[in-house]
């Protein structure tokens, strides 16, 4: 592996900015279609635009705050010694793998990967398994890094600290490689989307790379198989929401003035609930000046299919 960049005092946009030129760890596991929270349509984007997309919420926040605390916890644990790298590294035989870890271990040719997990999510830790994700994740350092092996630190709060180790695989290795140099060379280099995967995650992305509409017509092509497959779906969706209306109605005849029904398997509520609503009609005919100053315009497009 070689230093790409010293991340000791970079600044977050500027490391943001540096992660564009290739595939992290934390990619790796949305470009396999691991990871349930990012898709590689998302990441495509991330590498292909010009906007620094830093992504950020309170979890994300505690992670970053108690990695420190997950690596001393790892260090007590097992009783190895860890130290930060404090660089981002790449694959010298493959420039376009990237890895910014979180601790490497003294003394031994492996790394470490600090996770903190909700409680909601503690389930997908059971039976000593890591999540496939960040399997993925720890399997592309160990290819940056040339590692034999990598310990992943795992503090489910207030429940317990795991340490697990994924010794390692060539034939992963080998197989993620594959995937992300045709991941990079094929679709982020060629600037090419990737297959769309049925997300919202894909359907932002598409809607941002395709923002504006030219007042063209071109020749619908192939798609006739997959259109007349659309409209069964969609036929078969009114259907399933017209039976799923009927039985919420049966209940809530069931219900009549009570708030609530419960079983040993079910809880049904019908509570009173108040909205509050600007009426935006009223406002405009009385207040237009009001109305005007607060009014705000957005662009999106407008998707259709109609039968010829």
């Amino acid at each position: 592996m070689k230093k790409l960049v010293s991340t000791l005092n970079l600044l977050r946009e500027e490391w943001l900015r540096y992660r564009k030129q290739g595939i992290g760890g934390s990619d790796a596991g949305a470009i396999c279609g691991f990871n349930p929270y990012r898709t590689a349509m998302q990441v495509f984007y991330d590498k292909t635009s010009d906007d620094i997309e830093d992504i950020d919420n309170e979890a994300m926040r505690q992670g970053r705050e108690l990695e420190d605390y997950v690596a001393q916890r790892f260090v007590e644990e097992t009783g190895k010694k860890v130290r930060r790298a404090n660089a981002m590294f790449y694959d010298e035989k493959n420039p376009f793998m990237l890895a910014d870890v979180d601790r490497m271990i003294v003394g031994e040719n492996a790394g470490l990967e600090c996770k903190t997990v909700s409680l909601y999510m503690a389930e997908h830790w059971k039976d000593d398994k890591v999540p496939l994700s960040y399997q993925m994740q720890c399997y592309h350092y160990m290819s940056v890094c040339n590692a034999d092996r990598w310990y992943v630190a795992a503090l489910i709060y207030g429940r317990e600290f795991k340490v697990y180790t994924l010794e390692r695989d060539e034939e992963i290795i080998a197989n993620l490689i594959h995937l992300e140099g045709d991941f990079w060379t094929n679709y982020v280099q060629k600037r090419v989307l990737p297959e769309p995967d049925g997300s919202k995650l894909a359907d932002s992305v598409i809607a941002e790379y395709y923002k504006n509409a030219d007042s063209v017509i071109i020749p619908l092509q192939g798609f006739n198989d997959k259109l007349k497959r659309r409209q069964e779906l969609v036929d078969l969706l009114d259907k399933l929401e017209t039976e799923k209306k009927q039985i919420e109605q049966e209940l809530k005849i069931y219900l009549g003035d009570a708030e609530m029904a419960e079983n040993e398997q079910y809880r049904v509520s019908w509570k009173n609930v108040l909205t509050n609503r600007i009426d935006s009609t009223r406002l405009k005919e009385e207040e237009p000046e009001i109305y005007k100053r607060y009014q705000k315009t957005s662009q999106s497009r407008r998707f259709q299919v109609v039968a010829a």
